[in-house]
């Protein structure tokens, strides 16, 4: 039986496991059918919950305290990480979908001006360059909060959420900071229309059938006024329409899992691997429009490893699987119900973690 080189690189388990939690659990497991193997964990995120927690895991640096609006005018606290001039900040910290109960969500009045207190926290922090990691929001605002927390003016209050952009006829956009942004973004979809921000992510913030032609609606005019050809780039729906705003504002745009499989050095660390695992909560379509494992397994190609997803569940059937370089796919529900995976989610998935060594490993 040879050692094998095992990569381990999950995003989070939404809910359940955080990205650092889900690589300790599979090594853990991994490690209990196969000691003899060499398991090198990789903790992943595409830019939504976890973003800052993942890059501060594997980077180092220091996190920095600060205060900023959450989503309906209240205060949160946050976190900046400055690693060496660049500075980095996690949408979802401020407006995060997971902020607000299910019950109390009213996605017409959730503003995004908490993202921009933290890119101007983290202007005054004196980084150079502000990555902002897009992903997991609770706001549909087009950015319109970030716009007004960063100077911009309209005729109408930027900062009260899509309601308070109806008869939106002026605006006027802030000088841009003289920094290098990067939106670090979660999904490639543009700002309007059919798989636009509103149209496809809308529902499941809270938005009724009505509200989304309504949302849409006022998202197309505020880039009438602004800049309409951005709204067509890939990434500008990510967050509810902050990849737009950031846009606005000068900043580049980046698939988050490229940027942090960068960050973290996840291509040297495939190199000479002889599988690659990785894992989310849900594996399903939307997994390859910029999540963590089909990232992944882009990474793993070159690397000549097979790459393997273990995720909470699985939706898609194995041709998909395939067509997205993933060998393998498996279910924690499938193996241990869905009521043991919510309650003991860590030892679930070392258990089946466990299970898949059986196969994989020589």
């Amino acid at each position: 039986m040879g050692r094998m080189r095992v990569v381990i690189a999950p995003d989070k388990f939404a809910g359940t496991l955080t990205a650092v939690e889900a690589a300790d659990a599979i090594a853990e497991g991994w490690a209990r059918r196969a000691p003899g193997d060499e398991l090198v964990t990789v903790p992943m995120s595409d830019g939504g919950p976890g973003f800052v927690d993942v890059l501060h895991a594997v980077l180092g640096g220091e996190l920095l305290a600060v205060t900023v609006r959450g989503p309906y005018d209240d205060t949160l606290p946050a976190t900046i990480l400055r690693v060496d001039d660049t500075a980095y900040v996690e949408s979802a910290q401020a407006i995060g979908l997971h902020l607000t109960a299910e019950a109390d969500r009213d996605p017409m009045r959730a503003s995004s001006a908490g993202v921009g207190d933290l890119v101007d926290h983290a202007i005054h922090s004196g980084a150079r360059r502000v990555v902002v990691g897009l992903g997991g929001s609770g706001t549909n605002d087009g950015g319109a909060g970030l716009l007004a927390a960063l100077g911009a003016t309209a005729d109408v209050p930027l900062d009260r959420g899509p309601v308070g952009l109806e008869g939106l006829s002026r605006v006027t956009l802030p000088d841009r900071p003289d920094v290098r942004i990067t939106a670090a973004t979660d999904v490639d979809n543009a700002l309007l229309g059919i798989v636009g921000a509103t149209k496809a992510f809308g529902a499941q913030k809270g938005l009724t059938e009505e509200q989304l032609l309504v949302v849409d609606g006022r998202l197309q005019r505020l880039a009438e006024l602004t800049d309409r050809k951005l709204a067509g780039e890939k990434g500008a729906g990510a967050a509810g329409g902050l990849g737009f705003a950031l846009m606005l504002l000068g900043a580049d745009r980046r698939p988050g899992v490229d940027l942090v499989a960068e960050a973290v050095g996840l291509a040297a660390a495939c190199q000479g691997a002889d599988l690659v695992i990785t894992g989310e909560g849900a594996f399903d379509f939307s997994s390859r429009a910029g999540k963590v494992p089909y990232g992944v397994a882009e990474i793993a190609v070159p690397a000549l490893a097979p790459c393997i997803v273990l995720a909470g569940r699985v939706q898609i059937g194995a041709r998909e699987t395939r067509a997205m370089g993933v060998e393998s796919a498996y279910s924690l529900v499938d193996l241990v119900g869905e009521e043991r995976a919510r309650q003991h989610p860590r030892e679930a998935l070392a258990e089946l973690a466990e299970r898949v060594a059986r196969t994989w490993s020589r």
